[in-house]
C-alpha cells in the first residue's frame, strides 16, 4: 500500500487544519495508521494513531485535546484535525501505516512499514 499525506500548509496561531492520509493500491482495513512528525535534526515524533477498527485512538500529551484522527467510511482515507494550533505544532507531518500492530507498539516509528512522503504544517506567531 502506497501512502499520501495532505493538507498542510501555514497558518497563524490559534488556527486548524487538516491533514489527510489516503493509502493507494489497498485499504487501510487491518491496519494501524499513525500521525508523526518531525523537526530539523530531530527524530519522528509520534502525534497520534489509529486502530482500523475505530475502537483505538491514540494521543501524544502534547496534542490531546487539541488534535483529532479519524477514519473515513471507505476504509482508504486517515484524517486528523488539528484545531488551536501552535508554532510548535511546526514540523513535518507524516503518516505512517502498518497491520498487526499491538496497542502498545502503537507509538513507535520503527514499527511502521509504510509511510508516506510528509506534508509541511507551519503555524505562524
Amino acid at each position: 500500500v502506497q501512502l499520501q499525506a495532505s493538507g498542510g500548509g501555514l497558518v497563524q496561531a490559534g488556527g486548524s487544519l487538516r491533514l489527510s492520509c489516503t493509502a493507494s493500491g489497498g485499504t487501510f482495513r487491518d491496519y494501524a495508521v499513525a500521525w508523526f512528525r518531525q523537526t530539523p535534526g530531530m527524530e519522528r515524533v509520534f502525534v497520534s494513531g489509529i486502530r482500523w477498527n475505530g475502537r483505538h485512538t491514540f494521543y501524544a500529551d502534547s496534542v490531546k485535546g487539541r488534535f483529532t484522527i479519524s477514519r473515513d467510511g471507505a476504509e482508504n482515507t486517515v484524517s486528523l484535525q488539528m484545531n488551536s494550533l501552535s508554532p510548535e505544532d511546526t514540523a513535518v507531518y507524516y503518516c505512517a501505516a502498518a497491520r498487526g500492530l499491538i496497542l502498545s507498539s502503537m507509538r513507535r516509528a520503527d514499527m511502521y512499514h509504510y509511510w508516506g512522503q510528509g506534508t509541511l504544517v507551519t503555524v505562524s506567531s
